[in-house]
Parts: C-alpha cells; sequence; structure tokens
C-alpha cells in the first residue's frame, strides 16, 4: 500500500474527503480525529497490516505521519 492509500484510508476512518490529509498535519488540528477514529485505526492495522498498537502509542501520535510510520506490516 503507497503513501496516498494510506491516507486515502486514514480519510475514510475520519471521514474526511479524499485529499484532506497530509502527512506534515498536526493531529490536534484534526477535529475529527477522535476516540473512535483512533479505535477504528487499531481495528485497521490489525485487518490491512497484521500490526498492534497500544494505547499509549496511540496518544503519543502528534503528526499523520506517525500514523503512516506505523502502518507497514510487522516484520
Amino acid at each position: 500500500m503507497n503513501t496516498q492509500e494510506k491516507l486515502a484510508a486514514l480519510e475514510d476512518i475520519m471521514e474526511l474527503d479524499e485529499g484532506f490529509l497530509k502527512p506534515e498535519m498536526k493531529l490536534d488540528e484534526i477535529e475529527e480525529w477522535d476516540s473512535l477514529s483512533a479505535l477504528s485505526f487499531v481495528v485497521l492495522l490489525g485487518d490491512k497490516f497484521q500490526r498492534k498498537i497500544s494505547g499509549a502509542e496511540i496518544r503519543a501520535f502528534e503528526s499523520v505521519q506517525d500514523m503512516l510510520d506505523v502502518m507497514e506490516p510487522e516484520a
């Protein structure tokens, strides 16, 4: 999955318009990034990337890029 596809998946989770998210955007500036979006992100990571992530790791995210960085299958 390339970066654009990952961004599209995140936009879908947050119910944002296509092309809205940019890697440099700060999560605290995105109104749609909330606890439900975080839960949906956990499910996405498990289903598409076979990754598990803790709540603490999610709370440490500052930008969209932080989310993109963990959207890789675990080795």
